[in-house]
């Protein structure tokens, strides 16, 4: 009798003909708990006056009806368990008062006998926990209980049997069958609306993924045939440059030689930005910004990304743009995540470029520390040595780099220092996982909710608010950003 007992869902959850809100659900418990009272009370004296049952046993037979009512909102397999367990015992018990048969002389006298092996209570609580049950579970165990209901059934009345009684099996089978075949109808079509919505969902989903594509797609083609257009024209003016001057000097080659490397190099990242953009997004483990590519597409170069260990080769290259950078590099180097290298890089490379920008003749230093927890990049400089010309850029250098360290979980600040000059600190936790709150966490010292975090909303800080601490004699002096598109 417990075929079905298996496929009972979590008490938690509701059945579908029960309503969504909670005060509903109430009323709707106290309901079936006053019909579960009432048909109790009822069978109890159907018992007794047709079973000729005791009254411990016809109350305990009764009320075990009510409790399964009650107990099928929550726990329907249970509650059929029960209630097909309450009704053999009670079959069986009633039996007894079945069995003296009736002399030739009283069968015209006799009278129909009593509603055996099922009573009335007894169907209409079997046939509303098997709908409960159809409603829960699937419908293979469904019919389960309903064929062990019949089994039970068949062999009660026809194997065990009585005499003088009506017979009620076949009537409380067919009810049985069609409450479970009315909870299967309901079960089937809560199941294909759910699954309606969810075909609506990820329809919706899908088309807002192909919008975002097809957005990204123009994008790149802009970035293509624009940009890219005019960093190759850069690129061989700057080459043929020195076949058009007679006897061009060595600082001038050198000079447009770095002009068509720089120009080289920028082509180079705009292809790979050009491939990110028209690639789906794929998901990898260690590149949290899904710079690679998808296998076989091709819309990603195969070149690896720039980590810290061509930080040397950045400096190198600002330095012969005409700043005068020195790098220093602290603590023990120790694993990063691709991510953070990545990141990290970019971050140098962006305050480098905004000093070379505006704060043309100052001195910057350049400090990657390696703490235990992560790593702190601190890029500083001098007062600028003479105004910087206007700058075409659109001021996302800053709020770019905050957005990288976001990212990882770490933080950026950009303030000015006493001495004039301008200050990127930014720290990356090493896995790009935030830490907890702590000298490095969301609230440290440096943190963007810090005191000395003076990130105001448009990126500017008043020119009177003094820098973040520094930690070191390089750290002193910081970037600045007196005209153009990244002043502060």
């Amino acid at each position: 009798m417990n075929a079905a007992a298996d496929g009972a869902e979590p008490p938690n959850s509701a059945p579908i003909l029960f309503p969504r809100h909670r005060w509903l659900r109430h009323i709707t418990y106290a309901l079936v708990s006053l019909a579960a009272l009432g048909l109790s009370l009822s069978g109890m004296d159907e018992m007794m006056s047709e079973y000729e049952l005791g009254v411990f046993q016809a109350l305990l037979a009764s009320f075990a009806q009510g409790v399964a009512l009650v107990l099928a909102l929550r726990r329907p397999v249970p509650a059929w368990s029960l209630s097909l367990t309450a009704t053999a015992f009670t079959a069986l018990t009633a039996r007894a008062a079945m069995d003296p048969l009736p002399t030739v002389d009283s069968l015209p006298a006799m009278t129909p006998g009593p509603d055996w092996p099922w009573s009335t209570t007894e169907v209409i609580v079997q046939a509303a926990v098997l709908l409960l049950v159809a409603l829960r579970v699937p419908t293979r165990k469904a019919l389960a209980a309903l064929a062990a209901t019949a089994l039970t059934t068949f062999v009660v009345q026809g194997l065990v049997g009585a005499q003088h009684y009506s017979s009620t099996g076949m009537v409380a089978v067919a009810v049985c069958a069609v409450a479970v075949l009315i909870g299967t109808a309901l079960r089937g079509r809560s199941e294909a609306r759910t699954q309606l919505v969810e075909q609506v969902t990820i329809t919706a989903e899908e088309r807002n993924r192909r919008t975002l594509l097809e957005e990204r797609s123009r994008i790149a083609r802009e970035l293509h045939d624009v940009v890219a257009h005019h960093m190759s024209v850069i690129s061989i003016q700057a080459q043929v440059a020195p076949l058009l001057v007679e006897n061009p000097s060595e600082e001038l080659k050198e000079n447009l030689d770095g002009i068509r490397q720089n120009a080289l190099e920028a082509l180079a990242e705009l292809r790979r930005v050009l491939g990110v953009l028209r690639s789906e997004n794929p998901e990898y483990p260690d590149d949290p910004y899904a710079l690679a590519a998808a296998p076989g597409t091709g819309a990603a170069p195969d070149a690896p990304q720039p980590t810290l260990d061509r930080l040397d080769a950045l400096i190198e290259n600002t330095r012969a743009a005409g700043l005068d950078v020195r790098g220093d590099v602290r603590g023990e180097v120790r694993p990063l995540a691709p991510g953070v290298e990545l990141s990290a890089y970019r971050i140098v490379q962006e305050a480098l470029s905004n000093a070379l920008r505006h704060a043309p003749g100052s001195t910057v230093a350049v400090e990657v520390a390696h703490d235990p927890d992560g790593l702190r990049l601190i890029v500083t400089n001098s007062r600028p040595q003479q105004a910087a010309p206007p700058s075409p850029g659109a001021g996302h250098g800053l709020l770019g780099m905050r957005e990288r360290a976001a990212m990882l979980g770490g933080h950026l600040t950009a303030t000015r220092t006493f001495q004039g000059g301008f200050a990127v600190v930014a720290f990356l936790p090493r896995d790009g996982v935030a830490l907890p709150d702590g000298p490095h966490g969301p609230h440290g010292p440096h943190g963007p909710d810090s005191p000395d975090g003076s990130d105001s909303p448009d990126g500017s800080d008043a020119p009177d608010r003094p820098a973040a601490p520094a930690t070191s004699a390089s750290a002193a002096p910081e970037i600045i950003f007196p005209t153009g598109d990244d002043t502060p």
